[in-house]
Parts: C-alpha cells; structure tokens; sequence
C-alpha cells in the first residue's frame, strides 16, 4: 500500500467516527475499538516459516482460537516466550539460541491473530486468558514478554497469581492504558466525544476503566524476582513506563539502554537474561 494511504486511511476512519458519535456513539465507540484490536500483520513471512515449523509442538484449542505452541526441548527449567503486537514466535529465534545454549527447555506461542495461530483480532484481556492457559499446562518457572507481551504478563500475574513462576522479564513494555489510547486518538484523529464513548464501552466489556489499566499498578503486590528493558529513545513504547513500573515492583531491576531501539534483539540484551535466570 503506497504511504499516503497508509496516513490517509486511519484519518478518513476518524473523520467517520466523529461524524458518526453525533447519532450513534455506542456504535461509534464499536467501531473505534474494532480499529483498535483489528491485526494487520504478524502472520509467518517466508524467512521465518523454516525456523518455526521445526519447532512447532502442538494446537490448542483455546475460547474460540487455535494457538500454534512450539518447543525446544532442554534440560534446565521451562522458560515461556511472549511475543508483541504485530510479531510472532520468531521475533525470539536469537534468544532462543542462547537459551537452547543454556539447555532450558523452551515454550513459545503465536497470539491470537499472529504467526499460525488463528483469529483476527487481539487485545491484552484476551491475551492474558490465552497466557494463562498456557502456564497452566505447560507450568514454567520464568515467562519473557515483550512490548503487549509484557505488559500481559504483568496484568495476568495481577490476576492469577502463579505459584510456579519465580521471575518475570519485561522488555520494552508499555504501561499506561490511557497513554495506548491517547496515541491512537491521535492516529485516528477522532475527537473527545469519541474517546469518551470508547472509554465506557471498555469500561461496560471489561469492568475496569482506562485510567485503572496500568502495569505500575498491576506489580504492586508482585512478589517475583523481576528483569526490565527499556530503552531510552524507544519511538514505540516510552521509556518511563518501565522506569515506573520499577518502582512499584519490589524485587525488579531495570536494565536502560540507548539507541537500541524497542525489538532488543542485541546479544547483550539476552546474555543478561540467561544471566538472570541462572542467578
């Protein structure tokens, strides 16, 4: 798709939905959130499809999703892998090597809507119900997430807190509901009439309101030993939401880097997870 419709599209959506919440917001406030979970990338390219195909595991069958699993057998303790928005199990193939170095035995998993496993749409409540059943069945001692990743992870330990996990890794995760929507407001430009309707609609789904959806507050009685990366000039999730969820997680480390971007796909950034884990 050539660039200017890639910026023109998302504001022709909005200028729909701020004509639309006039006469209909409940319906406007739909169709905002459908945008908003809607997956557009994040299935298997074609450089991807031998390294994951030769791990894959099994299909579970989870609410009304398939959800591809993948292993790499090891030794030491089972390590769980929680990809981002728009990605897959791949984004972890360097770590992967290092820890399949480190012997630890690997499961990982394509999110709603991602990599092979089915779905169109994704957001963190239905991510978190996933994750759960994944530790439930597989019970690994350390779970990894990036970016929505982490901030699931996060949010699912506030919820079922899992006696088998004893360390969390957080990398590039953001934190701020509100902030996630303040961005896309801005993507969209839809007015405040929009994001009010959008805010009750989550509210009346969910039974929590924007502003209460925060990983700071999510690790407050997080009692897991906990690793953080952000990096300083991340352009993706902002830096001080890590550096906020530190303070509030006693226990946890946050590791800062600069002008390694928000993938942190860097040898350093996963020798220091090993590290972590063997500590």
């Amino acid at each position: 798709m050539p660039v200017f419709l890639q910026k023109l599209i998302p504001k022709l959506i909005g200028y729909y939905l701020n004509f639309l919440v006039w006469f209909l917001p409940k319906k406007a406030a739909k169709k905002a959130f459908l945008v908003f979970i809607k997956v557009r990338k994040g299935r298997v390219l074609p450089n991807q499809k031998t390294f994951l195909d030769n791990a894959k595991f099994e299909v579970l069958s989870m609410d009304k999703n398939d959800i591809q699993i993948y292993n790499w057998p090891g030794k030491k303790d089972t390590v769980l892998l929680v990809h981002g928005w728009e990605s897959n199990t791949w984004r972890w193939h360097k770590l992967i090597e290092k820890l399949q170095n480190a012997d630890y035995n690997i499961i990982a998993f394509d999110a709603p809507a991602h990599g092979y496993s089915s779905g169109g749409n994704l957001h963190v409540p239905l991510y978190a119900d996933t994750v759960q059943q994944v530790l439930t069945k597989y019970r690994p001692t350390t779970v990894i997430g990036h970016s929505m990743g982490g901030m699931t992870v996060l949010y699912n330990e506030s919820l079922h807190p899992n006696k088998t996990i004893e360390k969390i890794v957080s990398i590039g995760s953001p934190s701020e509901f509100h902030e996630i929507l303040a961005h896309y407001k801005n993507l969209l430009g839809f007015n405040d009439k929009v994001l009010k309707a959008l805010k009750d609609l989550v509210y009346n789904k969910f039974q929590f309101t924007v502003e209460e959806f925060s990983s700071s507050k999510f690790v407050e009685n997080n009692t897991k030993k906990g690793l953080l990366f952000h990096d300083k000039l991340d352009m993706i999730a902002p830096y001080h939401a890590s550096v906020d969820v530190q303070k509030h997680w006693k226990g946890s480390e946050l590791v800062s880097t600069e002008g390694l971007g928000h993938s942190m796909h860097q040898d350093g950034v996963n020798e220091k997870i090993v590290s972590f884990l063997e500590g």
